[in-house]
């Protein structure tokens, strides 16, 4: 991951130019390793914050095409760069960086060049022949992406990976929506991305193959280990950064194991191994036979101990980080900040990701592979238990993938880029959607017989080489922010009860229109926001809010501990 900004067709971009790099500066920390610009047709400008990843060495950006034609910048890992380079031999790449092929991928494709990506990106491309600029997002919006205009002046276009970058330039800014694609010659924004189970209104009638949910995951976890530097994977004990981190371990063994057997053979090393890259010598990111994994939560915390249950089973390196509640409130306007949302359900889950981010830097690790997505593939949130039939379930899991970027990938993504740590997220891979997303949503139900995500858990139920024991496979469903301990959402509460009175809540603010908070820790979020953003009526449209499903009679509280089939639920009905 890293860090983009960018001007298209700018008054002066000279003068602006310093300017630009202020604002490619606010958001320096998703990219700490190395800064570039380019200025092409002498009316844009392309900035770039760098975390290096892949081809450490000479993978600076922006990347300008050998006949300077093009300059490409690029927040985001991109797969299957080795089989692009392969389908164009004839381009004189000047890197190794993953990202250099999207230019012949686009020369030959125009438009349609992100459909041949498998990846997490944000992008920015500038034809300085016809001076066009054309941008792209990720299929799920795992990578951040805002669109800025300015009425000031029609005709410029602003692209940046946080908000943070615009708010003081533009007065209409909006999330670029995933799996599509700007082209300035049109000035629309196209979508690109076509999968067969987009219109949730086609209910799939595929039974469940779980030996290829399996299989496909694998995949999708062996693609992500692609990596030049120290890696690690985020484990809660819940069922989905388990999973995930119990594959990562056994293709990390595996990748071990085969560059031993490369080097011992005198083979180069420096190749990719069932998708790992083990460049450099077999002591770096993949060349230990261990896995580090990273926990958090306040002391005693559910997801503390069931993650050194499964750190333990699995056999990784695990270090268990604590936070206090002092701690915790402490951050929070750090979080929003970074955030970039006044959703209560992503603030609540962010801040300890946030911290724990903090100490994975610290440790010296600069990529995990984290469980999001997997809850709204499979219907796993607890109150999807009181969907009326299957039709409806189905419906609302494919509004809540859609919906992804807007809470789980954006904090995943601005969590862990506070501190320039990448965050990649094996569940929303295209090819695991394709698979899980088809499944009949009959055979996805929560029933009396079948537990949240069953058939998930029996994807990886393998007696013969289980993954996980059984009390973490079959282990009930615990929001992030539940898991990391109860009191933590009781202490946001309580908190701002005080900050925040009866009068205030009755009576909101103007400028939010019908955006009204309902309860005082929302109405607290959204006044923090409003500072931190100048109360941006432009920054504002960029958020959505994360509730359950009313018409189902869930309770307005996101929380997991409010659904009526939590262990602990609360007893409260207000």
């Amino acid at each position: 991951m890293c860090g983009i900004f960018a001007c298209y067709k700018c008054k002066n971009v000279e003068d602006f130019k310093p300017k630009a790099l202020q604002y490619s500066k606010l958001i320096r920390h998703r990219g700490p390793d190395w800064s570039g610009n380019v200025i092409a047709n002498n009316n844009t400008i392309l900035c770039h914050e760098r975390l290096a990843i892949v081809g450490l060495d000479s993978g600076a950006q922006p990347i300008v095409s050998p006949d300077e034609r093009y300059v490409l910048a690029v927040n985001g890992e991109i797969y299957n760069h080795i089989q692009l380079r392969q389908q164009f031999p004839d381009y004189k790449y000047k890197s190794l960086s993953d990202c250099e092929p999207i230019i012949p991928l686009f020369e030959k494709y125009d438009i349609d060049a992100p459909k041949y990506l498998d990846g997490m990106f944000a992008w920015v491309l500038h034809d300085k022949k016809t001076d066009r600029i054309v941008a792209a997002r990720d299929p799920i919006g795992i990578t951040t992406l805002y669109l800025g205009k300015s009425s000031k002046s029609p005709e410029t276009r602003f692209f940046a990976s946080e908000l943070k970058c615009l708010v003081e330039e533009c007065d209409q800014i909006e999330a670029f929506p995933p799996g599509h694609i700007y082209d300035s010659n049109t000035d629309k924004i196209v979508r690109y991305f076509e999968p067969s189970w987009w219109d949730g209104s086609k209910i799939p009638t595929t039974p469940v193959d779980y030996t290829k949910i399996r299989e496909t995951l694998e995949l999708a976890v062996r693609k992500r280990l692609m990596a030049e530097v120290p890696y690690g994977v985020l484990l809660s004990g819940g069922l989905d950064s388990s999973l995930i981190a119990s594959i990562a371990a056994r293709e990390t063994k595996k990748a071990y194991t085969e560059a031993i057997k490369t080097h011992d053979h005198g083979i180069d090393a420096n190749k990719e191994l069932s998708g790992v890259d083990v460049s450099g010598e077999l002591h770096s990111s993949v060349g230990v036979n261990q896995l580090h994994s990273f926990a958090i939560g306040l002391p005693g915390a559910p997801d503390l101990v069931a993650a050194e249950k499964v750190a333990q089973y699995i056999g990784t390196i695990h270090h268990s980080h604590t936070f206090t509640l002092e701690e915790g409130i402490d951050a929070l306007d750090d979080v929003i900040y970074h955030l970039e949302t006044y959703d209560v359900t992503t603030i609540r889950a962010s801040t300890p990701m946030y911290l724990l981010s903090r100490k994975i830097k610290a440790q010296g690790i600069k990529m995990v592979l984290s469980g999001e997505g997997s809850d709204e593939i499979f219907g796993g949130y607890l109150y999807f238990a009181n969907a009326p039939n299957a039709a409806s379930f189905h419906e609302e899991c494919v509004k809540r993938v859609k919906n992804l970027h807007y809470a789980d990938c954006l904090r995943a993504n601005k969590s862990t880029m506070a501190w320039g740590l990448e965050a990649r997220v094996p569940f929303l891979d295209k090819q695991f959607l394709e698979v899980c997303m088809n499944v009949n949503p009959e055979d996805k139900l929560i029933t009396k017989d079948h537990i949240e995500k069953y058939i998930l858990r029996k994807a990886f139920d393998t007696k013969d080489k289980p993954y996980l024991p059984d009390e973490i496979l079959w282990r009930q469903k615990e929001q992030f922010s539940d898991g990391v301990g109860y009191s933590w959402i009781d202490c946001l509460k309580d908190t701002a009860e005080k900050m925040v009175s009866d009068e205030d809540l009755q009576n909101p603010k103007p400028e939010w229109g019908d955006d009204i908070p309902q309860t005082k820790e929302a109405y607290w979020y959204r006044c923090k926001f409003d500072k931190m953003f100048n109360k941006s009526k432009a920054a504002a449209s960029t958020v959505m809010r994360w509730v359950p499903k009313a018409e189902w009679g869930c309770h307005s509280d996101p929380s997991g501990r409010y659904a009526s089939t939590h262990d602990h639920k609360v007893d409260n009905k207000d």
